[in-house]
This record gives C-alpha cells, sequence and structure tokens, in this order.
C-alpha cells in the first residue's frame, strides 16, 4: 500500500508546486520547499524501484543488490529447497524459503495440469508475500518428459535416446518436456543426467544416454539446450540440472553405504585421470553451454562423498571449469556425510553446496545453518556467495518478471502434436539385434499374430520408473497408447493377446488349433528407480523362456522384444526365436513400436551399451571374451 501510495502521490502533485511558470509568481521560501519536496520524491522512487526490480540491468548488479538487502534469515531461506509433502505456504513465506520441489510422485491430490499450477502458483504467491518478493522457483524430475503429471507426455528414457544418437531429437524433446513443464509453472528440471554408465547391473542405467563419454556429451548437451532455449528468461524454457556431479556413473558393485543397495551411491574407485578422461567432460560440455545449476552426487570418490568433496566442488567445478551457477544437493544427501547432522551441514556448505535439497525439515536445516555461521563455522562470505549464485540465476531465469502461471499454456500438456515426437523417438530408439531369415519388417497383410507378455498392454511397465511416482508401477498409470492397441491397427489381420502365450482356444477354419502367422513375445523388467533396480541377475527366468517356447510352438516364426532399462542377458534364449528388438523403455506412445515392426518406420537404432553374453562380462570392460552385441550394434532395415 506504501508503494502504491507514493506512485499516487507522484501522479496528483501538480508541476506548479514545483516549478513555476511565467504566469506564476512564486516567492524563494516556496521554491525552496518545492525543491525539497521534489528531492524527497525522487528518494521515494528510488526507494519505490530498487536496482535488484530492474529488468534493464545485468542479473549480477541486481543480484549484488539484492543480496545487501538480505537479512541472514532471508539468505538462509534462499539456500533451502524443501519438498513440498512437507511444507505449507505459509511456511515457505514465514521462512523465507528460496525453492520447492516434487520429489517421484510429489503430486498434487488430484494429478491434473490444472492442480499443479493451482499448487505451483500457491507456494509462489507465498515467497512473494514477503518484504523483498523474492520469487522461488519450484524443481521436478522430469527426466522423460513431465513425468509426474497425468496426461503428459512420456518420452522413451534416455538409454532409448542414446541408442537413436540424434542430437536434434533429443534438443526437440527437451523443449516440448519444458514446455509441458511451463503449463504448470514450473522451470527446474533435474535433468540431464551425465552418467557415463559401466555397469548395467546399476539400477539407474536406464536414465543413463550411454557407456560411452563422447555420446553422452553429446545429448546431453543438446538436452540442456532444449531445456534452456536461447535465453533463460523466456517464459517457456527451464533451467536444466545436469546430474550427478560426478562418477556416479562408475561406481563398484557392493560399495553402496544404503542398505538393501548394491551399486547406486556407491564408490567411484579410479585415479584422477581416469576420472578427468571419463566422467568429467560432459560436465565441462555442459558448463560451457550455459548450465546453471549442477546437482551433486550421493557417490563416493575413493572413499569420499562427493557432497563434501571440496576440491571437486570447488577447486574443480567453480574455479577450474568455471561454473558461475548454483550446487544442489541431492535429497538429503548432505546427511551422510558427517558424524552428526551438524557437522554434515558444515562440510557440504564449505565444499561447495550452495543450496540443500532438505527435504523433509526445512527449520532443523535452517537452525543448524545460523549455528554454524554464529559460531564463525560457516564463514559469511560462504553464505554470501552460495546466495548471490541462487540469485543470479533466478534474475537470468525472469523468474522476477514472470512469477506466476499462464492459463493458455494448459492445452500444450499432452498434446497430439507432442505425442507425435514421442512417437518418432521411440521408432528410432528401437535396436534390432537379430533378423534371421528377414523376417523383419512384418507385413501389414500378415492374416493371424500372437501376443504375449505382461509388458505388451501394459503402459506402467512401458514408461518404467520416475513416471508418475518415483518407482513407477504397473497398469494404466498415466494416458498412453499400448503396443497391443498399437498391434490392433497397424495391419490388417487378427491380433490375439494373452500374456502367458496360451493360445488353446484360438481355432483355425477347420476347428484345429491356429497357428499363427507371426508370435511376438514381450519380455519386460517391472518398473523400478534408482538402488532398488540394482541386481546381479539380468538373465532371462525360466518362466520366461517357457513364455518363448509356448508361442514358438504355435507360430511360424518368432519375434521377441525385450522391454527393458538396460540389456538383458538373453543368451541361452537367442535361438529360440527369428528375430530380437530392444525397445528400452518407449514411454507413452507404443505407435512408435509399430511403426518400426510393420515397416512404416526403418530400423536405425544402435546399442549404447555393450551387450553382455553372461552376467561375467560385468561391469563393462572386465571380460576376455566377445559379447554378445558389441557397442554400437544394430541392424538396419
Amino acid at each position: 500500500m506504501k508503494k502504491l501510495f507514493l506512485l499516487a502521490l507522484l501522479i496528483l502533485i501538480p508541476l506548479s508546486a514545483c516549478q513555476p511558470t511565467a504566469e506564476t509568481v512564486v516567492e524563494r521560501p516556496q521554491v525552496e520547499q518545492a525543491t525539497q519536496a521534489a528531492s524527497t520524491l525522487e528518494a521515494s522512487v528510488e526507494i519505490l524501484i530498487p536496482d535488484y526490480l530492474n529488468p534493464d540491468l545485468p542479473a549480477a548488479d541486481r543480484a549484488a543488490d539484492l543480496l545487501s538487502r538480505m537479512s541472514l534469515e532471508e539468505k538462509l531461506g534462499q539456500m533451502t529447497l524443501i519438498e513440498k509433502g512437507s511444507i505449507t505456504p505459509v511456511a515457505v513465506r514465514d521462512y523465507y524459503v528460496g525453492a520447492v520441489l516434487s520429489g517421484g510422485g510429489g503430486a498434487p491430490r488430484e494429478n491434473t495440469p490444472q492442480a499443479w499450477v493451482e499448487m505451483v502458483d500457491a507456494y509462489q504467491a507465498a515467497a512473494l508475500d514477503t518484504p523483498l518478493a523474492i520469487p522461488l522457483i519450484y524443481g521436478v524430475d522430469a527426466v522423460h518428459g513431465h513425468s509426474n503429471v497425468k496426461g503428459a507426455v512420456i518420452f522413451p528414457h534416455n538409454i532409448g535416446l542414446g541408442a537413436a544418437r540424434d542430437p536434434d531429437l533429443v534438443r526437440e524433446i527437451a523443449r516440448v518436456t519444458a514446455l509441458e513443464m511451463a503449463a504448470t509453472n514450473i522451470h527446474w528440471n533435474y535433468a540431464p543426467v551425465l552418467a557415463v554408465g559401466q555397469d548395467i547391473r546399476w539400477g539407474r542405467t536406464y536414465e543413463v544416454f550411454s557407456e560411452n563419454t563422447d555420446l553422452v556429451t553429446e545429448l546431453s548437451v543438446a538436452y540442456l539446450e532444449g531445456l534452456q532455449g536461447a535465453d533463460l528468461a523466456d517464459p517457456l524454457t527451464a533451467l536444466g540440472t545436469p546430474k550427478h556431479y560426478v562418477g556416479d556413473g562408475g561406481t563398484l558393485w557392493g560399495t553402496s553405504l544404503r542398505s538393501g543397495w548394491e551399486i547406486d551411491q556407491g564408490d567411484l574407485q579410479v585415479d584422477e585421470a581416469t576420472l578427468r578422461a571419463v566422467h568429467l567432460p560432459p560436465y565441462k560440455a555442459n558448463i560451457d553451454a550455459g548450465a546453471l545449476s549442477i546437482m551433486a552426487s550421493y557417490s563416493s570418490w575413493n572413499g569420499t562423498k562427493l557432497h563434501g568433496h571440496a576440491y571437486l566442488l570447488t577447486d574443480v567445478l567453480k574455479d577450474e571449469l568455471g561454473f558461475e551457477g548454483f550446487l544442489v544437493s541431492d535429497w538429503q544427501a548432505i546427511d551422510q556425510i558427517g558424524p552428526n547432522y551438524y557437522q554434515s551441514v558444515v562440510t557440504a556448505i564449505n565444499a561447495g553446496i550452495d543450496m540443500n535439497m532438505v527435504p523433509y525439515s526445512h527449520t532443523l536445516f535452517i537452525d543448524t545453518m545460523t549455528k554454524a555461521v554464529e559460531n564463525g563455522d560457516i564463514p559469511m562470505d560462504r553464505v554470501d556467495d552460495a546466495v548471490r549464485r541462487i540469485l543470479t540465476v533466478k534474475f537470468q531465469m525472469g523468474s522476477f518478471e514472470n512469477p506466476f502461471s499462464d492459463p493458455a499454456l494448459l492445452d500444450m500438456v499432452g498434446s497430439q502434436a507432442h505425442r507425435d515426437l514421442a512417437r518418432e523417438a521411440v521408432a528410432k530408439s528401437l535396436v534390432l539385434l537379430k533378423d534371421d531369415d528377414d523376417v523383419l519388417p512384418l507385413s501389414k497383410d500378415t492374416s493371424l499374430i500372437f501376443l504375449a507378455g505382461e509388458g505388451a498392454d501394459d503402459i506402467g511397465i512401458q514408461c518404467g520408473g520416475w513416471t508418475i511416482s518415483w518407482q513407477g508401477s504397473k497398469g494404466a498409470i498415466t494416458p498412453g497408447t499400448t503396443l497391443k492397441q498399437a498391434f490392433e491397427v497397424a495391419f490388417d489381420g487378427q491380433l490375439q493377446y494373452n500374456r502367458f502365450g496360451r493360445y488353446e482356444n484360438i481355432l483355425d477354419a477347420n476347428g484345429n488349433p491356429a497357428i499363427a502367422d507371426v508370435g511376438i513375445v514381450v519380455i519386460s523388467e517391472d518398473p523400478y528407480a534408482e538402488g532398488e533396480g540394482d541386481t546381479d541377475d539380468l538373465t532371462l527366468s525360466d518362466i520366461e523362456l517357457e513364455l518363448i517356447t509356448r508361442v514358438a510352438e504355435r507360430s511360424q516364426r518368432v519375434v521377441v522384444l525385450v522391454m527393458s532399462g538396460r540389456p538383458l542377458v538373453i543368451t541361452k534364449a537367442l535361438d529360440l526365436a527369428d528375430a530380437w528388438v530392444a525397445v528400452w523403455l518407449p514411454g507413452t506412445e507404443g505407435q512408435g513400436v509399430a511403426d518400426v515392426l510393420f515397416g512404416d518406420a526403418p530400423f536405425v537404432g544402435k546399442t549404447p551399451f555393450t551387450w553382455p553374453a553372461s552376467m561375467d562380462q560385468l561391469p563393462l570392460g572386465s571380460y576376455d571374451t566377445e559379447p554378445l552385441f558389441p557397442y554400437g550394434h544394430g541392424l538396419e532395415k
């Protein structure tokens, strides 16, 4: 109200009160009074429009001005990232919280795009209802589309995009993901993953583009460019977050300190030369491409947790590589690095972490930070550096100019144009592993196809983890087209589906058990995420072998589709089918698989990972015998 009053005062005071005219005789005391009034008003205007609210000034200057006006409490609030389930909008206001996130599955009560908008806008309104009115940034793991939101398009996971090897496609996928995020007023994406995967037993393998450093670098840069566009202040863009710095793709089996997990959050045991040659290049390239937010890794390097590794976080990333953005922690990750919470916070912040994903107790973190600053254990200049980095990025994002949602964008979520792009991505990601006697592509004149396997008609399995919830789940969790639905319209003949491959009741014209022209078997992994997917057995089960055999007995030719987040060990079953295709985790648009199988699009995908012949060949590069399929394998048809 005070600001509005000052504006009104400027408008209503007549110019004659400040400046004499030819028709007005003004005594000197009146002139002096008017001059004094003008000076007072000019000062009021400066208060009304501080430098940090001037969009014409450089982001760094605006951040410096705003930082100079902030209390310690306000600064620590900016360093706090809290999960939405642990904080109300009122608490965001009262604690000056600078960032909120939805963890995997952190949806509003009604999971619709409109409900997401209302939820995010409520937090934003609370953040602006503070003396300095600093907007918050809201973050999500939109790792293959805006995948927490029901109805959003779900793209193939990164392993599929690594098979497609098309940076322009990846760039466009990221742009569309940013658009669907912007429709819900979310402009911070915890992606892309820059890990260079060295062991496919890792439960995060499908989040990785490849085992190859150059391919990871090329595709991750394209993804970042797609998210952030030509100008991060454009309200249709999103801040990318290359992760997890650094080396999480090379940790050793059995080194995870988390109970029940084996490799995720484990230890990278290599020398610095290897770290720099294999794992660091994607970060250098992404920083050069404009990365302004990077997430540290849960993992360790030779026994030291990355969240407390000052050499890698500050000396290498910030000083040597010139990273000017802010470093954010992973979910409650700093808790793991010290003997107690206080020491963990002190170590992590001093090492270079700028924003802490708490995620449950903002008061505990803020109180601990306050005590550490008062004790001198965290220098005030470290706090100021962290907050300056965060504020500068907010100004670069245009958060102060565009804090709220645009209702006109909602229709873009799940649009047909976006689904068409995902369909193209699916088609380009398929890898033809084997094709005896040119079984593929299938003729659209095929009379009868038997389809088997649970994954053939389950959108949840098709999408995998990080879809609607953290671990993902089976079932119709979001709108999409399953393989069965896609196949039903892809050819002119009859499709018979039985998940168990039992077709005893399907008879031919003579009343005899029907023999299909083609049997298609979908071998799939159940959804998983992170360390929950760590496994030392990627071989097909006896049940899966029996399924292929059962379908083969009733089919002239057999095609197996491997729907998985990584290569599976299929050596024992390879000769049971005529053709094998890796379809990875394709997402919601199953038509892309049908397009390739029935010849509307070519097979162009190449394996982004070496395909092992046995579990003895893991981790990658630790074997003397030939793999089943080498890196870069893929028949083209």
